[in-house]
């Protein structure tokens, strides 16, 4: 994954489809996305189609449409996008170090609670 994140529109819908958390079509997105803005059916099917290019939804074929759904989850894919920019800087420690320092205190207990869970790798290559 490159550290190049999603468009606005992009995000939006891949926010609908881990939301609803089954597959659906461009008209089952397109009918949650009206209520909120003016959107063409033609626009929310290429940046479906530009998502599975990505693959970041997998389709299947229905008749003459597609059903669609996330490849992973949003945890799992924010995770990755975490991984690829700090894999992306040329001072890995240093990134590090500015992450931590604009911690809230939540995210910080977070943090905490997810190294206590996730167990220590020594020699991790």
């Amino acid at each position: 994954m490159t550290p190049r994140g999603l468009g606005e529109l992009e995000s939006t819908i891949m926010d609908r489809m881990w939301a609803r958390r089954r597959p659906a079509s461009v008209r089952d997105v397109l009918e949650e996305l009206v209520q909120e803005r003016t959107i063409a059916y033609t626009t929310v099917m290429t940046v479906m189609d530009k998502l599975h290019a990505k693959g970041l939804l997998k389709r299947e074929p229905v008749g003459r449409a597609y059903i669609y759904e996330p490849v992973s989850s949003k945890e799992s894919y924010t995770a990755d996008r975490m991984r690829a920019m700090l894999a992306s800087s040329d001072n890995q420690a240093a990134t590090l170090v500015h992450f931590l320092e604009r911690l809230s205190p939540e995210e910080a207990a977070a943090l905490e609670t997810a190294l206590r869970v996730f167990p220590h790798r020594s020699g991790r290559t």
